[in-house]
């Protein structure tokens, strides 16, 4: 069966792009999430068969928020195991 972890936009010590519903904030979260995305692969690798890092969307009241997402399979423990250690050991900041 696939399921998400949602992991963050940012590092969890570093400051994140707003949701800003006066502001075109989109194009920068995606940069954002893109660069943590790459930044978490760096630290653990590739992900293996079944599990998959991406940027997913969600509703807020003032707009949609972007975050980095591992879809796994939980049929696969290396996947299962790749997610939660992609939520746990992401770094705390960009360097």
């Amino acid at each position: 069966m696939r399921d998400y972890i949602y992991i963050g936009s940012a590092p969890a010590d570093e400051p994140c792009v707003q949701v800003d519903p006066n502001v075109d904030y989109l194009p920068a979260m995606r940069a954002e999430c893109a660069r943590y995305r790459d930044l978490i692969r760096q630290v653990l690798g590739p992900e293996p068969e079944g599990a998959r890092l991406g940027i997913r969307g969600e509703g807020h009241d003032f707009g949609t928020y972007l975050e980095v997402v591992c879809a796994f399979d939980d049929d696969l423990p290396e996947s299962v195991e790749y997610a939660y250690r992609a939520e746990s050991d992401a770094p705390a900041t960009w360097s």
